[in-house]
């Protein structure tokens, strides 16, 4: 039996990554130090015994025992409102936990997938971005510790893959939703699905004119996994090209679950991308993947997930 280490697996992203490597018959060991993630998104994992948890910090050395083929690096708060409250330890998951699980990867000979972000690509200023694109990040902002951490996570994900000859994946993630999400977590339409069902009135940022391009998770992960099982070691976009903006997103929210919400507008905090668009060329070159699920079905199982935590 195969096995893989997941770390962030109590995390949104983390979670759905346990659950479909479980069904494909992996052994998982799964890390998290619950900064942000949650137990309640792996509860239903904890009885299986090819499931192994361990509440641990990858920023400190990282030892597995036995035999290990697969690692997947999630470990990272990963929306601003977490990132801005712990810029210290979003900074080290990037650069010191990258780099324990990047030495772990070599011990055992084992293939590591990092999870990057569109982040990279900062306010771009080429549209859609494609991987080639280098991005506009501004390194002392609010943002940077973010974006930094992840531009710094793939730079020595490729130096171990040049110099070890460690087998690397990198993934770029575009704004993935789905249950599991925290409703708290201050992204788009977590934020706009908890404030529509408690009749609150919408906040949009900016004149909401900017754009996102939203990945329902089921189609994320399918991504991942192509990617971590293929030959590709340099970075690769799995997110939904189909772009909208965030008013629009927010109208569809209100339409949804059917709430009298108005949508008002507040400031646009600094640095805050105005266009985010995959070019996904490579992922369907490369991985025949493309995504499946579209944003009405999505937004719908998000709904009937969020109805159970209001």
């Amino acid at each position: 039996m195969k096995k893989i280490l997941i770390t962030g697996v109590a995390g949104f992203l983390g979670s759905h990554l346990a659950d479909r490597f479980l069904k494909e018959g992996f052994e998982v060991i799964g890390m998290d130090n619950l900064l942000t993630g949650n137990m309640e998104n792996i509860s239903h994992l904890m009885p299986l015994k090819e499931f192994d948890f361990h509440h641990y910090d990858v920023t400190k050395f990282v030892h597995v025992s036995g035999n290990l083929d697969y690692i997947l690096h999630f470990a990272s708060p990963a929306s601003p409102i977490d990132y801005l409250k712990m810029p210290i330890q979003t900074l080290k998951v990037g650069a010191l936990g990258t780099h324990n699980l990047l030495g772990l990867a070599k011990e055992k000979s084992a293939r590591i997938l990092v999870a990057s972000t569109s982040e990279v690509y900062g306010d771009p200023l080429e549209h859609p971005q494609k991987e080639t694109y280098w991005g506009n990040v501004n390194p002392v902002g609010p943002r940077g510790v973010y974006d930094e951490a992840k531009r710094f996570m793939e730079a020595i994900t490729m130096a171990y893959n040049n110099f070890h000859n460690v087998e690397t994946r990198i993934v770029r993630i575009f704004n993935t939703y789905g249950p599991r999400m925290r409703m708290d977590d201050g992204r788009a339409l977590p934020t706009f699905f908890s404030q529509a069902m408690k009749g609150e009135d919408i906040t949009v940022f900016g004149d909401g004119s900017q754009t996102r391009s939203f990945c329902y998770v089921d189609d994320l992960v399918e991504g991942i996994y192509r990617l971590l099982l293929s030959d590709h070691h340099e970075p690769v976009n799995v997110g939904n090209p189909h772009e909208i903006t965030i008013n629009q997103a927010a109208e569809e929210v209100i339409k949804l679950t059917g709430s009298n919400s108005k949508i008002i507008h507040t400031a646009l905090p600094k640095d805050d991308p105005k266009v985010r668009q995959p070019d996904i060329t490579k992922a369907k070159t490369i991985l025949g993947w493309e995504p499946k699920i579209s944003r009405e079905e999505g937004l719908k199982r998000t709904y009937e997930y969020f109805k159970t935590k209001v």
